[in-house]
């Protein structure tokens, strides 16, 4: 790998994890279990791997942003994950600020 490759996928990555907690809280405006969620995610185009998953949503629920309770389904003790009242008002602000860059870089784009 080239050094503009390394430097290319370090900031892909560093992108890319701040679009997957923001893709995360908007998916769990509805509830789901780690499983559905990967599959609703991968399905719209943002393929996230369980070890980076569950420690998001480990930290996202010890930030208060996340509800989470465990129960059975299909025989299987399941864990299910929703937005709380916090992480209401955090994804809206969330998208607000999203929206606010995404119109910055378009007038940015727009200039060149």
């Amino acid at each position: 790998m080239t050094v503009s490759q390394n430097i290319f996928e370090n900031l892909r990555l560093e992108l890319r994890r701040g679009c997957l907690t923001l893709a995360v809280l908007v998916q769990l405006r509805r509830e789901h279990y780690g499983y559905t969620l990967r599959k609703d995610l991968a399905a719209n185009g943002l393929d996230i791997d369980e070890s980076t998953l569950y420690p998001l949503l480990r930290r996202l629920e010890t930030q208060g942003l996340l509800v989470s309770e465990w129960r059975e389904e299909e025989k299987r003790n399941k864990r299910f994950y929703r937005l709380s009242s916090d992480g209401e008002v955090m994804l809206d602000q969330l998208l607000h600020e999203w929206q606010a860059i995404n119109e910055s870089i378009n007038r940015i784009l727009e200039t060149r």
